[in-house]
Formats: structure tokens, C-alpha cells, sequence
């Protein structure tokens, strides 16, 4: 198949364009992968550790709260070395509304509740099970720490606490397998303070708490802090959550129909890797029903067991779209690249073509003959050379034809001149044939009646040997005849 040299221009000087447009889009998607979202992943761990401050910082409220209500109060020492319950429960239910606490109360010396603050009907039973209670009454300071409270434990500072803490799990994409369907136990950000008396005697332990289930107070103000509420196509940018194990209890992480998805659980491969082995987690993960780009850590109780996880993250379709946008920008110029090589390829290849098409039509017209036509000056380039090199070859092939014709001339004058000739020297031979004969025959029969001895026989032999040489004569002239009728053909010009 003819392809056309213009096609071949263009042809050829599309792959300059699409390769370095692969290339340079190659480069800017990977450039994005690796560099924008290993910037996105730096600032996730900073994110984490500004919502692990805000975290321990409302545990050092809890303590902080509590350590006020131990000391500031002459009334609570001597109320409870009195057993004063009253008092005990007026001073505990103003420090649980005004420090925003979900649990407070006070034991004796030997861990046993003399009052609770939000259900004081409920008292006399022992914490000095309770893990924060023992250690103040072993070491006699204060302890805090995250900790996993049963259903039993929260019903005793009320009903209604122990709902707040329930929590029926939710299936969800991607989520970690359990057998069981719900958690009753609850998580709680927990304090406990010893009561010292004048003598620096321990009497009593105050202890107290927030719980995290279904408190969004510590989530909200992550997102507020440290991503300031900034949304994408109408969702949060970040999100943080608190995970008691695998399983959302605080979160502003939302469901399809945009609840908070407290319930849903984890991914497996987070499970395993902060959960199991108690390391931190900042990769790309898919929370709920989309993808981010997260940050986990393990939340550890007080025997540095881990019961749960702290987690912030930043939404992927931002920077998934962005890196689309970069795509279709690359291949938008990649594209736009090739349709201007076309466009240049086109007017450069008619740019040489014209010239090589007036060569071509000249080349037809010499092949035709017409050794006067010329090129004019059609380039200044190396194509403009080979025009001027044609119309050198078109003057000596013009030259050439010149000289053949005027060489042809010739020779045919000659021929015809030499024809003129041999039909002169036929007709000659031809008139002198027969007298010559005469001339043979009676000088031999004159010699045969000569005698040898006789004066007159030196003269007729000599008119015999005359006759030889005109007879040689009269056969050179046919032979010359010949010549000349035959020598315009075996002489005419190529």
C-alpha cells in the first residue's frame, strides 16, 4: 500500500509527542503517589499526636477534678472519717456537674464506696479490685488511665450509664469478623486520688470518670482543632474516632445515611497490626464506606494492656481526585501536544513537498524532452541545492542534445553527400562497363594475331594491362557505390 509523504511526516512526528506525554504523566502520577501522599501521611502522624494530647489532656482534667475534690474541702476529711454521707454527697454531685463527669464517688480506707455521686443508693460495695483503686491504695498518689468498665460495674453508678455504653455492632465493607453482635462492657477516661488527713493518713480513695461510649466531646474537638471543620463534596476532611478494641464508640466517621458510625468495626489488617501487636498504623485504610488516609494508635489501661485505639484520618478522594485532575491535564496537553505536532508536521511536510513537487514536474517535462525548462529557486536549504544541481543537469543534457543534433546533422549531410557520390560512381562503373569490355576482348584477339617478336605487341599489352587497372578502378566504384547506399543507416546518429 502507498502511504503518502505527507501522512509519513505526520505519522512520524506523533510519537515525539505521545512519548514525552507518557512520560511526563508517568512521572506526575507517581510524583503525586509517592510525594503528595507521603506528605498527607507525615501530616496524618502530626494529626495523631495533636489528638493524643487532647486526649491525655481531658485525662488530666479527670485527675486534675478529682485531686481538687480530695483536698479543698476541710468537710470531705472529717465527713468522711465521720461517715458523714450527706456531706459526702453534696460536695461529690457539685464536683460531677461542674467538672462534666459521668462518675464520682469516694471509698473508705479499704476501697469500700461510702457514696457515689450519680446513684447514691447504691454504696457499700468494694473497688479495691478496681485496678486505679488498688494502686492508690498500695502507693497512696494518684492514677489515671483509659479503662474497660463491665456492665456490672456501670449499673451500679446508674442504668442509665450501663445503655450509653451498649452498643449493637454494625456490619460495614472491609470489617473485621466477630462472632458476637454486640459490647455492653464500656470504655472510660478514669482518675483515682487518695484522701490524706492532716496527718498525711490515707482514709479514703475518690475516684471518677468520663465514659467514652457515645462521647463525642473529645472526637469533635479534634476535628475542630486540627482539621477545623473543613469538608470535601460535603464530607469531613478528617475524621478522628475512639475504638474500644475493633469497635467505633466515639466517632464523627459517618454511615450512608450520615449518623455517626458508632458500632462499625475495623478493618482486619488494622486489627491486627495495632491490636495484636501494638504498633501504630499510617497507611491508607477503608473506615466505613470510603477510603482515607489514616493514623492508629493503641489506647493501653493501666497494666499497659491494649484495650482500644485512637485514630485520625484525612478523606482519599480529595487527593485520589487530584490525581485524576493531574491525569486528564497530562493527557489533556499530551493530546493537545499532538494535535499542534500534526498541525506543524503538516505545514512542514507541505513545505518541503512543494519544492519536491516542482522537481517531480520538471523531472516529467525533461523526461518529455523539454530540456529548456527550469526550477527557480524554491528553497534555500539542501533542497534548494538539488534544484540548482537539476537545472545544471537540464543545461548539459540540453548542451548534450545540441551537440548530438548538430553531430546527426552532419553526418547526414555527409551520408547524403556520399549516397550522391555512390550513384555517381555506379553510373560511371556502370557506362565504362562495356567499352571496357570491348576494349578487352579485341586487344586480346589483336594479341592473339601479333606474333611474339612483332613492335605492336608491347603497345596492345599495354593497353591490356591498362584495362586491369581500370577494370580495378571500375570495381572500387561499385564497391564505393555500395558503401554509400548502405552508410546512413549503419552511420546514423543514437
Amino acid at each position: 500500500m502507498r502511504i503518502p509523504l505527507k501522512l509519513k511526516f505526520v505519522l512520524a512526528f506523533i510519537p515525539v509527542v505521545i512519548i514525552p506525554g507518557v512520560i511526563a504523566t508517568a512521572v506526575g502520577l507517581h510524583f503525586i503517589s509517592t510525594n503528595v501522599v507521603r506528605e498527607v501521611q507525615e501530616r496524618v502522624r502530626t494529626d495523631l499526636n495533636a489528638a493524643r494530647e487532647i486526649y491525655d489532656q481531658r485525662l488530666r482534667d479527670i485527675e486534675r477534678a478529682l485531686t481538687l475534690t480530695a483536698m479543698r474541702t476541710f468537710a470531705v476529711q472529717h465527713a468522711l472519717l465521720a461517715n458523714d454521707r450527706e456531706l459526702l454527697l453534696s460536695a461529690l454531685q457539685t464536683a460531677l456537674r461542674e467538672e462534666n463527669l459521668d462518675i464520682l464517688a469516694i471509698t473508705d480506707e479499704r476501697g469500700r464506696v461510702v457514696a457515689r455521686a450519680q446513684n447514691p443508693d447504691v454504696y457499700g460495695d468494694s473497688q479495691s479490685e478496681d485496678a486505679l483503686v488498688r494502686r492508690v491504695l498500695q502507693h497512696r498518689r494518684a492514677f489515671s488511665a483509659t479503662q474497660i468498665v463491665s456492665r456490672l460495674e456501670l449499673e451500679k453508678e446508674g442504668e442509665e450509664l450501663a445503655e450509653k455504653a451498649h452498643i449493637t455492632f454494625i456490619e460495614t465493607p472491609r470489617a473485621r469478623v466477630r462472632a458476637e453482635t454486640e459490647e455492653t462492657a464500656g470504655m472510660m477516661l478514669k482518675s483515682a486520688v487518695p484522701v490524706l488527713s492532716d496527718e498525711g493518713v490515707l482514709i479514703g480513695v475518690v475516684y471518677g470518670g468520663s465514659l467514652l461510649n457515645r462521647n463525642f466531646e473529645i472526637v469533635d474537638r479534634v476535628k475542630d482543632v486540627v482539621y477545623q471543620g473543613v469538608t470535601y463534596e460535603d464530607q469531613d476532611m478528617g475524621a478522628a474516632t475512639i475504638f474500644q478494641g475493633d469497635l467505633r464508640i466515639s466517632t464523627n466517621v459517618r454511615n450512608a445515611d450520615g449518623s455517626r458510625a458508632i458500632g462499625t468495626r475495623v478493618s482486619e489488617e488494622v486489627y491486627d497490626t495495632v491490636l495484636k501487636r501494638g504498633e501504630t498504623w499510617i497507611e491508607r485504610a477503608f473506615v466505613v464506606n470510603n477510603w482515607y488516609i489514616t493514623a492508629y494508635e493503641p489506647l493501653r489501661d493501666v497494666d499497659e494492656a491494649v484495650i482500644g485505639m485512637l485514630y485520625v484520618g484525612m478523606l482519599e478522594q480529595k487527593y485520589a481526585d487530584m490525581k485524576q485532575r493531574t491525569m486528564w491535564a497530562f493527557v489533556s496537553i499530551t493530546f493537545l501536544g499532538m494535535a499542534l505536532g500534526a498541525i506543524v508536521s503538516y505545514l512542514l511536510a507541505n513545505g518541503i513537498l512543494k519544492p519536491i513537487r516542482a522537481l517531480v514536474a520538471a523531472s516529467k517535462r525533461l523526461a518529455e524532452g523539454d530540456f529548456s525548462h527550469r526550477v527557480g529557486q524554491i528553497s534555500e536549504d539542501e533542497i534548494g541545492e538539488l534544484g540548482q544541481t537539476f537545472n545544471i543537469m537540464a543545461s548539459s543534457l540540453k548542451e548534450r542534445d545540441e551537440k548530438l543534433k548538430e553531430h546527426a546533422e552532419r553526418r547526414i549531410m555527409e551520408s547524403e553527400r556520399l549516397a550522391t557520390i555512390g550513384q555517381l560512381a555506379a553510373g560511371v562503373a556502370h557506362e565504362i562497363n562495356n567499352p571496357l569490355g570491348g576494349i578487352l576482348v579485341y586487344s586480346h584477339l589483336l594479341l592473339e594475331d601479333t606474333a611474339e617478336d612483332d613492335p605492336k605487341r608491347a603497345n596492345l599489352e599495354k593497353i591490356a594491362r591498362i584495362w586491369r587497372r581500370l577494370q580495378e578502378r571500375r570495381h572500387d566504384a561499385r564497391t564505393l557505390s555500395r558503401d554509400c547506399s548502405t552508410s546512413p543507416t549503419r552511420q546514423s546518429p543514437r
